[in-house]
């Protein structure tokens, strides 16, 4: 399994601690359409492919307007078409939300397309509100799904392994691509969460762990701890590795950083207060009449966000390894535009002094 743990490790680039990678939203802001934000998820792909960034994920969020990341197979089989290089994946898929045999076909079709660039990164969370929760799947009980995760994720594993033993009901039946019609790769699996949960179940499984610090900072030290100490080496692993999302935007000032990360926490808190709605312009944000509470929450929600200058960022990437122990940083930046994010990307691999290498056509 050393093509698995060389594809889960990655390599820092420059003088960056440890390797960078992408979390891609597909954020769409007022005055945008999701066909733009697609197109900006590609180019911003080929750019974090030429500057050196590891991996590039997509999430999977539903009924959110600002978000156009409902369907992370779809959006990596067009990522793939416009790269050659770096890793791509999901950052996650929702399993509750999907048989698993259907998601071990897409990702066995991912796999086929751009062999050995392919990430599977699973979480337990719908991705959404319950109500839609339960459209998505059908149910009228969505967290009855999610209690069943840790079987959901081995029958998951059999089909991508394609190895159910003799008598259980799915011996015989084979996810296509996959092993069955040949010597073929296997796209690496990570669990992904924002509680100890997961953090303890990839721990006991020896998977790679994704924390989804910009999301629940207050819980990382913690879910880092459970995961380190619960974990035992695998066919996969031998040591733990832990990925951090982090929330980062670089700017060519501080106010300007201020600015763009403020219409992402006014996105959240319209989120939060059941009024989503696309990501709002700097103006827009700016002008938002704040009750008390609500200039609270969006401060709170600034607070945990790595922004201003891209030394500013780059020291607040640094401290950031310094205190978690990650072994790799996952970049989210939250913007109302594209070319905020893009140049963002680009302002924090100047900092680092990562090379920048010829980006492919296609």
């Amino acid at each position: 399994m050393d093509d698995t743990r060389d594809a889960i490790r990655g390599r820092a680039h420059g003088t960056a601690p440890v390797p960078l990678s992408v979390l891609d939203l597909v954020t769409v802001g007022t005055g945008g359409t999701a066909r733009e934000s697609l197109r900006t998820s590609a180019a911003l792909a080929r750019l974090a492919e030429s500057r050196g960034y590891h991996r590039h994920w997509v999430a999977e969020h539903h009924s959110m307007p600002g978000v156009a990341s409902s369907s992370p197979a779809v959006i990596l089989a067009h990522l793939a078409a416009h790269t050659s290089r770096i890793r791509l994946g999901s950052g996650g898929v929702m399993l509750p939300n999907h048989a698993p045999l259907a998601v071990a076909e897409q990702f066995g079709t991912l796999e086929a397309l751009a062999p050995g660039r392919i990430d599977l990164g699973l979480g337990r969370a719908p991705g959404t509100d319950g109500r839609t929760a339960a459209a998505m799947r059908g149910t009228s009980r969505p967290d009855a799904e999610a209690a069943e995760f840790p079987r959901r994720l081995a029958e998951l594993t059999r089909f991508l392994d394609d190895d159910f033993p003799d008598g259980h009901p799915y011996a015989g039946v084979h996810a296509v691509p996959g092993p069955v019609q040949g010597p073929t790769g296997r796209p690496p699996v990570w669990l992904l969460g924002s509680s100890g949960y997961s953090a303890r179940l990839a721990g006991e499984l020896g998977l790679p762990f994704a924390y989804a610090h910009h999301f629940s900072p207050a819980g990382t030290l913690p879910a880092l701890r459970l995961y380190r100490e619960s974990f035992r080496p695998s066919a996969v692993l031998d040591a733990p590795y832990v990925l951090l999302g982090v929330a980062a935007l670089a700017a060519g000032d501080p106010a300007e950083a201020r600015a763009q990360v403020l219409t992402g926490a006014l996105a959240m808190l319209r989120l939060r207060t059941g009024r989503p709605g696309l990501v709002p312009t700097p103006e827009e944000a700016a002008a938002y009449p704040y009750s008390p509470a609500e200039r609270e929450f969006v401060e709170g929600r600034l607070a945990d966000v790595v922004h201003g200058t891209a030394d500013e960022v780059r020291a607040g990437l640094d401290a950031l390894v310094a205190r978690t122990g990650a072994d790799e940083l996952m970049l989210t930046a939250n913007a109302h535009g594209g070319a905020a994010r893009l140049r963002s990307y680009e302002l924090v691999a100047d900092a680092y002094g990562m090379p920048e290498a010829d980006a492919p056509t296609g």
